[in-house]
């Protein structure tokens, strides 16, 4: 490990005056903001999720033109980047040895809304040096919106389920989502917070109009979202909804927004 750490320690290339930073994202949610608004040349890795299928939230295929990192300091260091973005969740440890050896990080949170996103996007074009970029994804996501946008009426109530039950209930992206394409978040509506479990027997007592179902296709079938007895519900609709446009903002707006649009016009 000492041989690595020295070189990784040794000087950076100088870089032209007006060059733009080059970035190692151990994020996936910035990664997929990043593969929008830098250069590739910028990217010198993505995070490890990004290349996994089961918690990309972008398209594997465009993931892996880059190298990826388990985040890991030795690796970041062996990269040399003049920009490091992490999360929130980076531990303190890691973000300790990044600053000691001279590494910027810049640390991005989850977004809860719609509008968080957007700053998310607007300061990682800004650190990526392409500030009109972001305003270009802007445009995009906004104009993604108001298509999705519903007619005049009451909302239509809707549980997002994953696997094993859990569901997204206030004050996270996919509830704002909902409620801007003209969906009413039941699992908000019980009281439910982020990650709670809303079993299958809560669920048949008092079913919503739609069952968004958002199991992970690549941990084999869920039983409890499949279960027999969901058929019985005649005035609800099941459908599919891909757990990746759950978590992320930034381009997976425009897909999630997408999505939600389709299921209400099929109701």
């Amino acid at each position: 490990m000492l041989p690595l750490l020295l070189a990784a320690c040794a000087p950076a290339p100088a870089r032209e005056h007006g060059a733009q930073p080059t970035i190692v994202s151990l994020n996936p949610c910035t990664d997929a903001i990043l593969a929008e608004v830098a250069d590739p040349a910028q990217i010198l890795a993505v995070s490890h999720y990004s290349h996994d299928p089961a918690s990309s939230s972008m398209d594997v295929a465009k993931a892996r033109r880059w190298r990826a990192t388990g985040g890991t300091v030795e690796e970041v260091l062996a990269l040399r980047p003049d920009l490091v973005i992490g999360s929130t969740f980076t531990s303190p440890a890691t973000a300790q040895a990044l600053a000691r050896l001279g590494l910027r990080l810049e640390r991005v949170g989850m977004a809860a809304t719609v509008e968080d996103s957007k700053a998310q996007v607007r300061q990682l074009a800004a650190l990526a040096g392409h500030p009109t970029r972001g305003e270009a994804l802007l445009a995009r996501i906004d104009a993604a919106l108001a298509k999705a946008a519903p007619p005049p009426g009451p909302p239509i109530n809707a549980v997002v389920w994953q696997s094993g039950g859990i569901v997204p209930g206030a004050g996270t992206l996919i509830s704002d989502l909902l409620a801007r394409t003209g969906f009413a978040n039941a699992a908000a509506a019980r009281g439910m917070q982020q990650a709670d479990v809303l079993g299958l027997e809560p669920m048949l007592a008092a079913p919503p109009r739609v069952i968004l179902a958002a199991g992970n296709p690549h941990a084999g079938e869920d039983r409890m979202l499949h279960h027999p007895a969901l058929s019985a519900l005649a005035g609800t609709r099941r459908e599919r909804f891909d757990p990746a446009l759950l978590w992320c903002g930034g381009p997976t707006i425009i897909l999630a927004a997408e999505r939600l649009a389709a299921v209400r016009r099929a109701l």
